[in-house]
């Protein structure tokens, strides 16, 4: 089963890292072109492939690894789906400035952090970008851990956990077995209307929970 990664920024270089540690296979994209990538490319070895957006859309499972201030403009210009997997890894922040209003808000919890949650009027982020991917079978998974943790699935005291949810039950099967390919143990939270609010950053009561199964 082909992967497709679209972004390659901190959360897209780690998926593919992670990957590529496992010797999985997977075209990663961004929006400057897959020369700006040889780099990285380079440094994961041959399982991993620098290509065009489109092309990492076409993947039987695509990654989305994207800020989420791009996400509308990203996916309009993409194809239909078709039934494809897509994993929603995205999560709903945007970074701030460091002398902005909102880097200096006491109104905003984050702004420690350099960022600032994005108002979705209640909603939670999978089930806008549901509407953002339509005809594809979409799985929250890969957004709750600090990107830095996965290319090491294993430590020593035993396997990171990994969170996922979704509405298709032959999609989330797919994405399980390439948690575990990948090293990772995963834990199903349900439908995406549960798992997801559950996981995702950064207020959900599991957002950067780092469980280990020993």
């Amino acid at each position: 089963m082909s992967i497709g990664i679209i972004g390659a920024g901190a959360l897209g270089s780690n998926l593919a890292r992670a990957f590529a540690k496992a010797g999985l296979p997977a075209v990663l994209s961004n929006s400057r072109g897959r020369e700006s990538l040889s780099g990285l490319v380079e440094e994961l070895g041959a399982t991993i492939k620098a290509g065009t957006t489109q092309e990492a859309a076409k993947a039987d499972i695509v990654f989305l690894a994207l800020r989420w201030v791009d996400l509308k403009k990203v996916l309009g210009g993409l194809p239909v789906w078709n039934g494809r997997i897509v994993v929603d890894s995205t999560n709903p922040v945007e970074w701030v400035a460091p002398n902005s209003p909102s880097a200096n808000d006491p109104a905003n919890p984050l702004a420690a952090y350099g960022i600032k949650a994005v108002d979705l009027g209640g909603r939670h982020s999978s089930s806008v970008v549901r509407e953002l991917v339509p005809g594809a079978r979409l799985v929250k998974a890969f957004n709750h851990l600090d990107v830095k943790a996965l290319p090491e699935p294993h430590i020593p005291s035993g396997q990171r956990v990994l969170f996922y949810s979704g509405d298709d039950a032959d999609a989330k099967a797919s994405v399980r077995k390439l948690m575990e390919k990948a090293g990772f143990f995963p834990i199903d939270l349900g439908a995406l209307d549960i798992g997801g609010p559950l996981a995702s950053l950064p207020f959900g009561p599991l957002a950067g929970v780092s469980l280990v199964k020993i």
